[in-house]
């Protein structure tokens, strides 16, 4: 293990220890023609450079490989800006064709913008911009103690964001104002989300679409939010069949994100940590049509890394259907604003969906 690597292992320890319809995804993702003037007086989104530098292989020890459990690597690539506040990368959407996106950090700032490719490879990312996230008030969500924004979820032109340590979920009306629209806490929630345990609640969100088992349910999952089971704490807001339910933990990993294949079957991130087991990331496969009030459920793992491959600290999952009809997975990684972490962007075909 060369010396990148025992330094990632400490950053990742440290970090640890502390898809909706198409068309109605593609609202979201793109600012109105027009805004009024009281959607213009908040803060302006900043224009920044992100830079790219490719991963040619996911791979440390075999170059040539390039099957992982039920994924195919097509590309990575490791962004670096000189914009103080870029990293931090909790979450990740993106609209049906893969290149316009949304993501958040986990300092409350929104980021935007679009990937570029050159056939199926990722080749960077153009017109990104910041922009902190909004209250009520006009403010940034930061002036009230607010951030440790951690995930989002889309709903036509409605972004869901789960605030981690407060655990208080918020809903920005993209169709006024884009990034500028003005955040109202959902306080029609289950009074469990609030007593989540500091530092281990919302991590992960997703809508179900309308036509499908659970149509117009947020799905809301903690990080380590325990039942007294030992399992993962979800829940099932609004929807045909609000409730409670539970995801079996097993082998100390985490959630970290989640994102639903167009099949309609739930992928949950993983991560975990420790001194025996070591560091890994995986994605397990849950059928939506398994999930219920009072339901226990469990998938297999499609997905299994560790530091032989190139994994950092990866919070966002997302997937989309290219133009030759592959289901195309992208994971984003969240530095922690640490100079020894790295923000990774990568991308897999899933074989066999």
């Amino acid at each position: 293990m060369d010396r990148r690597h025992i330094l990632r292992l400490g950053a990742v320890a440290a970090s640890l220890a502390i898809m909706p319809a198409a068309a109605r995804a593609q609202f979201a993702m793109r600012p109105p023609k027009q805004a009024s003037p009281d959607e213009l007086s908040a803060t302006v989104p900043t224009s920044i450079t992100v830079n790219s530098r490719p991963i040619a292989s996911f791979d440390l020890r075999d170059k040539s490989r390039t099957r992982f459990g039920a994924l195919q690597f097509r590309s990575g690539l490791i962004l670096t800006s000189s914009f103080r506040g870029f990293g931090g990368l909790s979450s990740l959407r993106l609209d049906p064709k893969g290149e316009q996106f949304i993501s958040a950090s986990d300092k409350g700032t929104w980021f935007t913008g679009r990937i570029v490719y050159s056939g199926k490879e990722m080749t960077g990312l153009s017109n990104v911009e910041a922009a902190p996230m909004l209250g009520s008030d006009g403010k940034p969500i930061t002036a009230r103690g607010w951030f440790d924004t951690e995930s989002i979820a889309l709903d036509g032109s409605l972004v869901y964001v789960g605030l981690e340590r407060v655990n208080r979920i918020m809903r920005f009306d993209f169709g006024k104002g884009f990034t500028r629209a003005r955040g109202e806490e959902v306080v029609d929630v289950p009074a469990a989300i609030r007593k989540l345990p500091f530092n281990r609640g919302l991590e992960a969100m997703v809508v179900v679409p309308r036509g499908k088992p659970l149509g117009g349910t947020l799905i809301a999952i903690s990080e380590r939010g325990l039942d007294a089971n030992k399992n993962i704490m979800a829940f099932l807001i609004g929807g045909p069949s609000p409730g409670q339910f539970a995801i079996r933990r097993t082998d100390n990993y985490d959630i970290s994100d989640a994102c639903l294949l167009p099949s309609g079957d739930l992928l949950i991130l993983e991560r975990k940590f420790s001194l025996r087991g070591g560091i890994g990331i995986r994605i397990r496969r849950i059928a939506l049509k398994s999930i219920a009030p009072g339901a226990l459920v469990d998938g297999p793992s499609i997905f299994d890394a560790d530091l032989g491959q190139e994994i950092d600290n990866f919070e966002g999952l997302d997937a989309y259907v290219d133009a030759d009809g592959n289901t195309v997975l992208t994971m984003v990684s969240d530095d922690n604003f640490s100079m020894i972490q790295r923000t990774l962007l990568m991308q897999f075909t899933l074989i066999d969906d």
